[in-house]
């Protein structure tokens, strides 16, 4: 493959549509995950792909490639899925309560316990990064993939960093600071799927992607996601008005929660201040039952719990989440 002409077609200078085919797209993916292409080319590639629309043909090809290069933990034995959530986006104007998410459905006494994979970044680039309220919370960053094994088969909870999973993607995700942008890459990290297809991904709608495109992106590829718009591009609910939560199956999709139209003002109080260790030591009291849950948190666990399998049917997901939580709004 001409790295050449690829980005003469990216940028227009060719006859003939802009888009790649699924091959060439995995070509182009593959070079750049294996540090197939000098730092000039590779900066021109990047910034090219963040200023055009991706195809369905174009993102599936380039998940392959990454799929191809990511390593792969073992699921848990028998019918239900791990839950996998990516953090790649720090959050800036809300407490990322994401790990409440986690922490929740770690907990939940279902007959097969809950297994939950976080993976992404260090830092939030400017804003509060999950790994940093993880960090106050006691779970620390799995520095290989044996650990990060162990952490799920015995703890039920890992976080595991992007290097540890996939190198060459954690390279690509480095050049953002140096290049100022990095929107594309991190919409290709949140897919990434160390447990193949055998698990529930909750995926937060990116711009750079769009909806239409994430929701048949997934059921092409064979996965099983709840689809929300996320908090700053996190993967949890907005605590102060529900979105739209959307079961994708390969089959059909769902919706499990409509959006809620307004913001309602839910009575739960937040925490004071968004730093992760005000909002650590918030979730402590949250999860000891000091304070109540946000529902739309409550409404997004029971969907975790549907679509990972523990879970017959909506109904009984949100009464045995209600029970849990202490919450009948979820019923």
């Amino acid at each position: 493959m001409s790295l050449t002409r690829v980005i003469k077609q990216l940028a227009g200078e060719t006859s003939g549509a802009r888009e790649l085919g699924q091959r060439e797209a995995h070509a182009l993916m593959s070079a750049m995950l294996d540090g197939g292409t000098d730092e000039i080319e590779l900066g021109a590639l990047l910034a090219l792909l963040e200023g055009k629309p991706v195809t369905l043909a174009e993102l599936l090809g380039y998940c392959d490639a990454l799929a191809q290069r990511c390593s792969r933990l073992r699921p848990p034995a028998g019918s239900s899925r791990p839950v996998v959530f990516a953090c790649y986006h720090g959050v800036r104007r809300q407490p990322h309560l994401l790990p409440l998410v986690a922490l929740v459905l770690q907990r939940l006494n279902v007959p097969v316990l809950v297994q939950v994979l976080v993976h992404g970044a260090l830092d939030g680039a400017g804003g509060i990064a999950a790994a940093r309220v993880f960090r106050e919370l006691d779970v620390f960053p799995c520095a290989s993939l044996s650990l990060a094994q162990s952490r799920i088969e015995e703890r039920r909870l890992a976080f595991v960093p992007t290097g540890v999973l996939a190198p060459g993607l954690a390279e690509l995700l480095a050049l953002r600071g140096r290049l100022g942008f990095g929107g594309f890459i991190q919409a290709l990290a949140s897919l990434m799927a160390p447990f193949g297809t055998e698990a529930l991904h909750v995926v937060a709608i990116d711009p750079m992607l769009g909806h239409a495109l994430l929701r048949e992106y997934l059921a092409a590829s064979g996965s099983r996601a709840l689809l929300l718009e996320g908090v700053e591009g996190e993967g949890f609910a907005d605590s102060r008005r529900r979105p739209q939560l959307e079961y994708v199956t390969p089959e059909a999709c769902a919706v499990l929660f409509d959006a809620e139209t307004a913001t309602l003002g839910h009575s739960t109080a937040l925490p004071a201040a968004v730093d992760a260790r005000t909002v650590a030591a918030w979730i402590r009291r949250a999860i000891a039952g000091e304070v109540p849950l946000p529902l739309p948190l409550v409404n997004q666990i029971a969907c975790c719990l549907y679509g990972a399998g523990h879970a017959e049917d909506m109904n009984r997901a949100k009464a045995i989440v209600a029970v849990v939580t202490g919450s009948l709004a979820a019923a």
